[in-house]
């Protein structure tokens, strides 16, 4: 491997499985689990970032700003890997389909990079089967990994060795011929189980974070694309400015790329009848919906916020759904004045989905609703995991209330696929003997051949968000054994 002026260049190893650890934090005794039966087994997607990487509304520029705390929430506007983005997904989506076990799969949400039509396309396509078409505009790459495009911050597979940053400095070697392979249509297997729907900020707003203007819409499917900064960027007020203006953004130095009609921006009304006019997978009317399947309820929220920046926000309105959906999966539950409610209602075990976690439903632009929502699921016993991404970080937290009749349920937050470790979850919920529920958190790498492989690599290397940043978690955020006391 290579070697820069500031880092080597690694590779990836094989090695055996991790084992899995025993989490009883919620569980009332440390005793080992002895599973009994299988209730639920699922596979959980997240932040795949399908990416039109040749798009005039990128911002690619915003790199160059990567050491400044101010431009935090712009970052990262590019990846030297992301190219190879849908390569690494119809990978994992084989690497699931040769799971004889699963029988659903979930993706909570950032399913594409930059709210484009042409991006939720060839989404679909991988996940249901079909033909992916990484190229837009005219026949060939043409962005920022050029080997002649303006500037030294981007990896240049088919540039002079050492001809950019990634080389000299990461020893990140040349490529010859990558760009013209990874542009090519290719056909996806999809996935052979049934598979859930999330909407994510990815899909609303600009690189995930700016509201998408009347000038902003006409210049994704235009040909103007901006390699400079404005005159005059002021870095104290940049991620508002981008939020609210993003077109501004446009007004610096410039090259022609290719026009393409379908880069236009999508809207969430868009992004769910897609969906539906697929079989579904969940969406009805709304971005937020129940799908109840065996003996689990599994409910989407819809964590967006409308106001723009990456971070969630969840309304008045959907909170009142939610109790009403809660409610009627429990034969008893406990009310808002705390005293304790019986129904009719069979029990189900529920399942939360949503993008955001509790801890990133913290947008300024909107009310913060976090710890509502939090206080509510936890009045409802039958809840014993929420499912999210957005972080792009494996994480596992105990959720619970406090005092007497402590109980409460798991977060379960999975890394990206488009980001190190680029990694998929499996995850099994089972019954065990001593009264107790079990859920089994399994990572799951794909096969790494090809595009994939190198794919996975390359983001390995990446500073910041690397082999060295943490977005692995340790080995408590990844495989485990999650217990529960047996809630009905």
């Amino acid at each position: 491997m290579g070697t820069g002026s500031q880092a080597a260049y690694r590779a990836v190893g094989e090695l055996a499985g991790e084992p899995h650890v025993l989490r009883t934090e919620l569980a009332g005794s440390d005793e080992p689990v002895q599973p009994r039966e299988t209730i639920a087994s699922l596979a959980h997607l997240t932040d795949l970032h399908v990416t039109d990487v040749q798009s005039p509304a990128r911002f690619e520029w915003v790199n160059r700003y990567g050491q400044d705390p101010r431009f935090r929430e712009l970052i990262t506007m590019q990846r030297p890997q992301e190219t190879l983005n849908a390569h690494a997904t119809a990978a994992m989506l084989r690497t699931i389909n040769n799971l004889d076990t699963v029988r659903l799969a979930v993706m909570t949400g950032d399913a594409i990079d930059n709210t484009q039509r042409n991006e939720l396309t060839n989404f679909l396509a991988l996940l249901d089967g079909g033909m992916v078409r990484p190229d837009s505009g005219a026949p060939g790459y043409d962005g920022v990994q050029r080997a002649d495009w303006p500037g030294e911050i981007y990896w240049k597979p088919d540039g002079l060795p050492r001809g950019d940053l990634f080389q000299s400095a990461l020893g990140f070697p040349p490529h010859p011929g990558l760009l013209e392979e990874a542009m090519q249509p290719f056909r996806s297997e999809g996935i052979r189980v049934p598979w859930l729907g999330c909407y994510g900020n990815h899909e609303e707003v600009c690189q995930g974070v700016g509201i998408v203007s009347e000038v902003l819409a006409r210049a994704m499917t235009g040909s103007r694309k901006a390699i400079e900064p404005p005159t005059g960027l002021d870095p104290e007020g940049v991620v508002e400015l981008f939020v609210q203006h993003p077109e501004q953004f446009l007004a610096g130095a410039s090259v022609e790329v290719a026009a393409d009609p379908e880069r236009r921006p999508i809207s969430r009304a868009e992004f769910v009848d897609a969906h539906v006019r697929k079989g579904g997978h969940g969406f009805t009317t709304d971005a937020y919906y129940v799908h109840d399947e065996g003996a689990v309820r599994y409910i989407t929220l819809d964590t967006v916020c409308d106001a723009g920046g990456a971070d969630g926000t969840i309304d008045a309105a959907q909170l009142r759904w939610l109790e009403r959906r809660l409610e009627e999966v429990h034969s008893s539950f406990q009310t808002r004045d705390g005293s304790n409610a019986r129904t009719r209602n069979a029990d189900r075990y529920v399942v939360i989905l949503s993008h955001h976690g509790y801890d990133t439903l913290s947008n300024p632009r909107a009310e913060s609703r976090a710890d509502a929502l939090l206080n509510l699921l936890l009045r409802f016993r039958n809840v014993v995991l929420w499912l999210n991404g957005h972080i792009h970080a494996n994480r596992i937290t105990p959720r619970s209330t406090s005092g007497g009749g402590r109980h409460g349920f798991w977060e379960v937050t999975t890394s990206s696929l488009v980001d190190w470790p680029c990694q998929a979850r499996l995850i099994e919920l089972f019954q065990a003997d001593g009264g107790k529920l079990g859920i089994a958190c399994t990572m799951l790498d794909h096969d790494g051949d090809g595009l994939a492989g190198l794919h996975r690599e390359l983001a390995g290397n990446v500073p910041v968000r690397g082999f060295d940043s943490g977005y692995s978690g340790t080995p408590l955020d990844r495989n485990a054994i999650l217990v529960l006391p047996q809630p009905f």
